[in-house]
């Protein structure tokens, strides 16, 4: 018979103290959400203070006046991988006649390719997180959901892989993959539809699952599944022949297709006049990059002296009240410190390996993971994650997310390695500079690069030129 008696025994675990569960809180947050964050906090707290001494840093005179702080639609946005490794936005989308304008996906310079790109708008990510809200979730499924949405970019796609966003959530949570497919389920059935998609193919059957009731569905669905990439350049009559359907029938699925939104972020919610307010401030002094903290990101936050007095002269549930905020507001402002120290440290370990790319350019962005900065500073990898997620640098050239100075490497045939971005780089100017009447193949541009000691696959070559919305060889010549 089992009996039940008490046992006494010694365990260790891991468990995050306050301080430091607020410290991981303030660190994850952007500019506008710790200033948001300190109003609620200087309103519920008397012991803390700041001086109403006007906006916390004159930004444009820091940068110089050639050099304001530029809007969201100004900005530079994103430097990872395509949409999709195999489907081409870009040529799908010469089958569809958008009315939206498209200017910041066009072609363009090397430096604007990369740095014209819009940063994700606050409304949508706002907008996403209230409709999470009401999700019956648990507190690790919503830290996925918080993970997922701050890694949608400005055409609503989800631009991260599942590595990552474990990274995201760490300390706080060890999940599996299968934890983040559900959880990005979950997000995928927010308004827009279409949102949090993985590639364009996810994005478009997301949509057409809402047009179920339409005739042409499911022929539709045949064609985004199995043609997608086919559609741009396949003769219509000789498709519908292939799926033997008439060519009404597949001219009404194409319409359908027609009818999609390739990027439902763009217009997800209202447009409005954002403007980022930088962490962090690169300037060239004296030959050399330097890096400096902007006030928005070390607030001036203070303790009330009075109260503080009072707290330790009073006695009774006053001297408890004040204590307690006393407490707090000291854990705030250490938090606040530790805020400004960790940012400061990970963009200075940021500009010592990018350097180069705010004096030459995206073609001298040298390869740069997250492991590599948190070995360098001495931090956990989670922890950068949360540093460079949201968090600004105004240099010379535009203001960047530090996460867009991450890119994965490619092997040089001298031993060395070069950005995914340098290559796209490299690949547009050798484009740029072809003859017209006779447009490189991707394995010619495959040969060229292995000629200059990049040795890259055609397949990767045309993921890269893909990436860059640029046409295939064949249809440069035919626009030629």
């Amino acid at each position: 018979m089992v009996k039940a008696s008490l046992q006494i025994g010694l365990n260790q675990s891991l468990k995050l103290t306050p301080q430091l569960t607020q410290a991981i809180r303030l660190l994850a947050m952007s500019t506008l959400e710790l200033e948001a964050e300190l109003t609620q906090m200087l309103e519920t707290n008397p012991l803390l203070e700041r001086p109403e001494d006007g906006p916390p840093d004159d930004l444009p005179e820091a940068l110089g006046p050639e050099e304001p702080v530029a809007s969201k639609e100004e900005q530079t946005a994103e430097v990872g991988d395509a949409v999709d490794d195999q489907l081409d936005l870009a040529a799908f989308e010469e089958t569809a006649d958008w009315s939206e304008p498209r200017s910041s996906h066009e072609g363009g310079d090397d430096d604007s390719s990369w740095e014209s790109r819009t940063a994700l708008r606050t409304d949508l990510r706002d907008s996403l997180r209230s409709q999470v809200e009401l999700m019956r979730l648990s507190d690790c499924d919503r830290a996925i959901a918080e993970a997922i949405i701050d890694a949608i970019d400005a055409d609503g796609y989800l631009r991260e892989d599942f590595e990552a966003l474990q990274a995201a959530v760490r300390p706080e949570w060890e999940v599996e993959p299968g934890e983040i497919e559900a959880v990005l389920r979950a997000v995928q059935q927010c308004e827009p539809v279409g949102v949090a998609a993985r590639n364009l193919q996810e994005c478009l059957l997301r949509q057409l699952d809402e047009c179920r009731d339409d005739p042409a569905c499911a022929l539709a669905r045949i064609l985004v599944e199995r043609h997608l990439e086919d559609l741009p350049k396949t003769d219509a009559e000789r498709l519908a022949a292939r799926l033997q359907v008439s060519n009404d029938e597949f001219h009404a699925a194409l319409g359908l297709i027609r009818s999609l939104n390739p990027r439902p972020g763009e217009n997800a919610v209202g447009v409005q006049d954002d403007y980022i307010v930088p962490d962090l401030i690169a300037r060239k002094i004296n030959g050399r990059w330097r890096l400096q903290l902007s006030g928005a990101t070390v607030p001036a936050i203070s303790i009330n002296r009075h109260y503080e007095r009072m707290a330790g002269e009073t006695k009774g549930e006053t001297s408890q009240y004040l204590k307690g905020h006393l407490q707090e507001a000291r854990w705030l402002i250490k938090s606040l410190a530790q805020r400004g120290d960790t940012l400061l440290r990970v963009g200075e370990s940021i500009i010592r390996e990018q350097g180069a790319f705010l004096d030459y350019g995206p073609a001298a962005l040298r390869p740069l993971t997250l492991r590599q900065v948190a070995e360098e500073v001495g931090l956990h990898e989670s922890t950068i994650s949360r540093a460079t997620t949201r968090k600004y640098m105004a240099t010379p050239r535009g203001v960047f997310e530090l996460k867009r100075f991450f890119s994965s490497g490619v092997a040089t045939t001298e031993g060395g390695e070069a950005s995914a971005i340098a290559i796209q780089s490299m690949i547009r100017k050798l484009i740029d500079a072809e003859n017209i009447k006779k447009p490189l193949s991707d394995q010619a541009l495959a040969d060229q690069l292995k000629r200059d000691g990049i040795a890259v696959a055609r397949r990767t070559v045309a993921k890269y030129r893909e990436a860059m919305n640029i046409p295939s060889s064949s249809d440069r010549c035919r626009l030629a």
